[in-house]
């Protein structure tokens, strides 16, 4: 039996903690899967349309454990959003860079409850600021639903720039590039 491992490094800034996801986030997962915030991800209506009341509880499943095998593969990939403060799970950052992809992603999404915080800014800002120190990610770019104005509204507070329009999964999005950061 071969045993597979990795070191996910964990990120802290003043209100969070991007660490690795975990068995015990499924519902904070599944919560967010079961709204229609998730539609562009693949949740919303119609993950519990399809699969039935514990389409939700799917989805999270198959989310984290993609998350952990992107990971293994590409020795990076996304966090798990973690308030300092009181341990509540409110969203995931990082990179994602499936085959499908054309290049490395910074993507994030926030949790039922945990808009408006700052959260997303916070978190995207970290991760986009150990690409380049950690796996040599810079000038990434975000996938971004044209009808999400606060995911446009966070990449113009990030400083990107929309490059092009695209289409993703078989979704129309908008490409926006990340500055380069200095390593």
């Amino acid at each position: 039996m071969t045993t597979l491992s990795v070191d996910i490094p964990v990120i802290e800034t003043e209100r969070l903690i991007l660490r690795e996801p975990r068995e015990a986030d499924l519902p904070a997962v599944a919560g967010f899967y079961a709204s229609e915030r998730s539609v562009f991800v693949g949740g919303g209506s119609a993950v519990v349309g399809r699969d039935g009341p514990r389409g939700a509880d799917w989805a999270a499943w198959r989310g984290t454990s993609s998350a952990l095998g992107h990971w293994l593969l590409r020795g990076y990939g996304s966090w798990t959003i973690e308030l300092r403060a009181t341990g509540q799970v409110a969203g995931r950052a990082g990179f994602l860079n499936p085959t499908v992809w054309s290049e490395p992603e910074l993507g994030w999404q926030v949790y039922e409850g945990f808009e408006g915080q700052g959260i997303a800014y916070e978190a995207a800002l970290a991760a986009r600021a150990a690409g380049p120190r950690l796996f040599g990610l810079n000038g990434v770019i975000s996938h971004i639903d044209p009808a999400n104005a606060r995911s446009i509204r966070l990449a113009e507070r990030l400083g990107a720039t929309f490059e092009r329009n695209a289409e993703l999964l078989g979704k129309p999005c908008q490409i926006w590039r990340h500055p380069e950061v200095q390593a």
